[in-house]
């Protein structure tokens, strides 16, 4: 019996070995390796090279940006902004997770943007793939789809605002406005629309979180925390009222 038991946990011990030896096997001699990549800077005297080794530079910097630009440019920002106050008037403070949050945003972004996408693809990203259009005509025809969709979304104080403080002529169309004066312009009616989305979902959590209180205080509770017994009720009238359907409508919708 002991000789059995022995080789049993012999071979629960080997067993990890095996399954190492197993995957790290030689490649085949068929298999391809993969191209190696090698970024080095070396002293030169051509000043075209160190040109061009700056603008390389310069592109993965804008890279790094990229996302951040793209994401105050759409829809993303009032989503998120919406989601996290609901949230906060829930009273849940990990409950959906940050994750789950920004997940479900990044989707309702992309299902808010695919017209404008769809735009910047078949005006921008296919003819230029084909060399049919150079790429500054690129970066107009795609930049022109996501102006359009922040110039409507954008009110006209807010635009007025940036015009004055960048000292531009007033343009005769919001079409001719710069970059510069739409983006931020954008960034700040879109934060305006989702706290006032916000205040509209705080009320009725409001509402609970006073009669609550007001209830505790008249029955002489003033040890037991109000916001305990408040959020098992805001849940139950968040989940009666189909809250997920509603909010996720209502973002929707006020695109």
């Amino acid at each position: 019996m002991t000789t059995n038991c022995w080789k049993k946990n012999m071979l629960f011990l080997a067993l990890p070995v095996l399954l190492t030896i197993l995957f790290l096997e030689p490649l085949p001699v068929s298999a391809q390796p993969l191209p190696g990549i090698d970024l080095n800077i070396q002293p030169t005297d051509e000043p075209g090279q160190v040109v061009n080794s700056i603008k390389i530079l310069l592109m993965f910097t804008l890279l790094s940006l990229v996302p951040a630009i793209l994401l105050m440019m759409t829809s993303f920002t009032r989503i998120i902004v919406v989601l996290s106050l609901l949230r906060t008037a829930i009273g849940t403070q990990q409950a959906p997770p940050n994750q789950v949050i920004i997940g479900l945003a990044l989707f309702l972004t992309l299902f808010v943007m695919a017209p404008v996408f769809t735009q910047v693809n078949e005006q921008a990203v296919e003819p230029y793939l084909n060399d049919e259009i150079s790429q500054e005509q690129a970066w107009d025809n795609a930049y022109s789809p996501l102006r359009s969709f922040m110039l409507r979304q954008t009110r006209e104080k807010d635009l007025a605002l940036f015009v004055n403080l960048a000292e531009i002529e007033r343009p005769n169309s919001p079409q001719d406005l710069p970059a510069r004066v739409v983006m931020p312009a954008f960034v700040i009616s879109e934060l305006k629309t989702a706290f006032q989305i916000g205040f509209m979902i705080y009320i009725p959590f409001l509402v609970i979180d006073m009669v609550v209180a007001s209830t505790l205080m008249s029955m002489g509770m003033f040890m037991l925390p109000p916001v305990m017994i408040s959020l098992p009720f805001k849940i139950l009238l968040f989940v009666m009222v189909d809250g997920w359907h509603l909010v996720v409508k209502t973002l929707v919708e006020s695109f």
